[in-house]
């Protein structure tokens, strides 16, 4: 008996609700095709599917379904809850699998870090997990950047770093990802060592190239300066 909602969120913009399904019965908010979109119940799984007709460019975004919850209340109101969406990329391009996948380590004091980096992937959608010796998952002390993509490239890198005591060092921990092209493990074996502190956040990588074009600039106005000076001098 529960109402299923669908939003749809393009980039940048807030979330719209597409439609909702009550009774069996999809019923599609205006602004939308009514014919292009078609919503089932899946019986005895508890799973609503949507489905998208003959999909365009413009139908890239992200998807969320919602209900509003009855047990959650905030000021005698209810709560919508949203599921964690589903991103839809429509693109005439062509995907392709990371061309690098490495595992860098750093240690500091007691601890151990962990950087699983994969690099120029398409599109940009991916799953990045840790799993250790056992293929268990590993969740905790883990952060998952976002994806970036560098200027004037079509393809994207994400890092994702593990955080172990110093302790653990000679337990075995694997990188795993899964991509719309395939997916790939590596362990922590083979890895590359950090010889310096890095920080695979992508605003400090942005910080780092505008402090370097800020250096080029600054060298440039120096030997601009030392050769007026020159001239006068002469």
């Amino acid at each position: 008996d529960t109402v299923i909602h669908w939003y749809q969120q393009k980039e940048g913009k807030a979330p719209e609700r597409l439609l909702f399904f009550s009774g069996g019965k999809a019923s599609v908010e205006s602004g939308f095709q009514t014919n292009r979109y078609m919503v089932e119940n899946v019986s005895g799984q508890k799973r609503c599917v949507l489905t998208i007709k003959d999909i365009i460019p413009d139908d890239t975004a992200t998807y969320y379904c919602a209900y509003w919850d009855p047990h959650l209340f905030a000021y005698s109101d209810y709560q919508k809850v949203f599921g964690t969406g589903t991103k839809l990329i429509v693109s005439d391009k062509v995907q392709s699998q990371p061309a690098n996948f490495e595992i860098l380590q750093k240690k500091h004091k007691n601890q151990i870090m962990y950087v699983c980096l994969i690099e120029k992937f398409y599109p940009d959608v991916i799953r990045v997990t840790w799993t250790d010796e056992e293929n268990k998952k590993v969740t905790d002390n883990i952060v998952k950047g976002d994806a970036w993509k560098l200027p004037k490239e079509d393809k994207y890198s994400i890092s994702s770093w593990l955080t172990v005591p110093a302790e653990n060092k000679d337990k075995n921990y694997y990188c795993n990802y899964e991509h719309e092209s395939g997916k790939a493990s590596l362990p922590k074996q083979g890895i590359y060592y950090i010889l310096f502190c890095l920080m695979f956040v992508i605003d400090a990588l942005y910080h780092r190239t505008a402090y370097l074009v800020y250096i080029v600039l600054l060298l440039k106005s120096s030997m601009y300066y030392l050769i007026v000076l020159l001239f006068i001098y002469r």
